[in-house]
């Protein structure tokens, strides 16, 4: 746990439609200046609360920024910049800016970014490249908080005699995320642990941040075209009150680690200590995640942790009842021998039945061309609203290339498979929009899509060949059944 538990374009193109050139904003506000980097480190270790002005100040900077770029754009178009430079400048400064600005402020504004990362490869390559190095830092860091409030949180948390339950501990971090920070420990027993600590005001700011995040929801259309983050924000929101209290967390985490202990290609630390606001587990040894595989991994370790992820996430409603719902690769860690250390429990779904068997049925169906059975499956499990008038045709044209991936032995996960299939279904025809907006998310599924379609994203991002089908026939209750 070393490193953390955690060309041209006309107004009519997707970033024109998400984000007018002209005519939303102001065309004489200037750009944002760029931040000195002391002065980005000096308010990353500020206590998380800071004032609701001033965090929502800095949110609220974001679209000025941007109309003071478009601006700037627009006078280089005049002057004859060609226009895909242009374009290009745009969006790396407004990505830079994003960022930035979500990656100081931690809370919600982090945890946002976090979770729109892992849909980076289902961006279209011309937008996602000049900041996808970006987007995939905020799955593995964000700006710690200084000795002295680390120290003002332990006194808080384990009394003024903290220092007696851990005769070491490093003032240094060795990981920060959304809402909190893990640091290096020995506890009492001599045990080496990972001591994870909430942001002072954490909870207040993840609430204000994502209030505010809602209303901004389309900026973000300049990163993720056609997509809709407000049920993403939406769903942040409803989750702020388990993830904040790591006494669930704990619970869930040993769990976990008593059905994983001893896994051949799976560890998890167990829980050792826990007040609502901190938590002390046993220390993972690693220098890399998941998030390090995506950026500088082989093909070889691409394939492999692809496969350990997966498998790991199916695996966890049938063995511990309970779904890891946060699946960003800054979650998995690559230790030493070769395991797939896995962190941060904070956010589960919690399936003491299982994944539901409707999910294996419902998908064998597709790989097997059944379409009027997908159709009858989809109504009984309140997948069509109650007026839809899709027929199975229609579903077959809009679900079949999802299904691809269980339909063949192995198959190559890619960035290109995953944005074609995003720009197919978020396109503007009647088996595109028209069909996604007849189609309803049941309250019991919202967290198994989040992690279905995350975890693909993921796969998307490595590249991995994973055997897809396989694990489904072993994991998939009612896939195998069906067959």
């Amino acid at each position: 746990m070393t490193a953390g538990p955690w060309g041209p374009t006309s107004r009519g193109g997707p970033l024109a439609r998400a984000f007018p050139l002209v005519g939303d904003y102001p065309d004489d506000v200037p750009d944002t200046p760029e931040k000195d980097p002391a002065e980005v480190r000096r308010a990353a270790g500020r206590p998380i609360n800071g004032s609701a002005f001033a965090r929502t100040a800095r949110l609220a900077s974001l679209p000025v920024g941007f109309a003071g770029r478009t601006t700037l754009g627009l006078g280089k178009r005049i002057v004859g910049t060609p226009a895909n430079l242009v374009l290009d400048e745009v969006q790396r400064r407004t990505a830079d800016q994003i960022f930035s600005v979500l990656g100081q402020l931690k809370g919600g504004a982090m945890k946002f970014g976090q979770a729109m990362s892992i849909f980076e490869a289902a961006l279209p390559e011309e937008f996602i490249g000049p900041y996808r190095e970006t987007l995939v830092k905020l799955q593995d860091s964000a700006p710690p908080m200084p000795p002295g409030t680390v120290h003002r949180v332990m006194a808080e948390e384990f009394g003024a005699g903290w220092r007696e339950s851990f005769p070491s501990f490093d003032d240094r971090p060795a990981a920060s995320a959304s809402i909190g920070q893990v640091h290096r420990a020995t506890w009492k027993d001599g045990t080496d642990v990972a001591v994870k600590i909430q942001y002072p005001g954490a909870a207040k700011a993840l609430i204000s941040d994502l209030k505010q995040i809602s209303r901004l929801a389309r900026l973000f259309g300049v990163i993720a075209p056609g997509l809709d983050v407000k049920p993403l924000v939406k769903e942040l929101q409803d989750r702020v009150a388990e993830e904040l209290d790591y006494s669930l967390e704990a619970g869930a985490q040993a769990v976990f680690a008593a059905e994983f202990n001893g896994d051949a290609d799976i560890v998890v630390p167990v829980p050792l200590a826990h007040t609502e606001r901190a938590l002390v587990s046993t220390w993972l040894e690693s220098d890399s995640s998941l998030a390090q595989i995506i950026t500088t991994g082989t093909q070889d370790e691409r394939d492999r942790y692809g496969e350990a992820y997966v498998r790991f996430l199916f695996a966890g409603p049938s063995r511990a009842g309970m779904l890891h719902a946060d699946p960003h690769p800054g979650n998995f860690r690559i230790m030493p021998d070769g395991r797939l250390g896995v962190v941060d429990f904070g956010a589960v779904a919690r399936l003491p039945e299982g994944l539901p068997t409707s999910m294996g049925r419902l998908l064998r169906h597709a790989v097997d061309d059944d379409y009027d059975s997908v159709l009858e499956g989809l109504r009984e499990e309140g997948f069509l609203k109650a007026k839809s008038d899709l027929d199975a045709d229609t579903i077959a044209r809009y679900i079949g290339p999802f299904v691809e991936p269980a339909r063949v032995e192995r198959f190559t996960f890619s960035r290109e498979w995953m944005r074609a299939q995003t720009l197919r279904v978020s396109a503007p025809t009647a088996e595109g929009m028209g069909t996604a907006m007849k189609i309803n998310l049941p309250p019991q599924y919202l967290l198994i899509h989040r992690v279905w379609i995350g975890g693909i994203g993921v796969l998307s991002q490595l590249g991995a060949t994973a055997p897809f089908r396989a694990i489904l026939e072993e994991s998939l209750p009612g896939f195998a059944d069906q067959g």
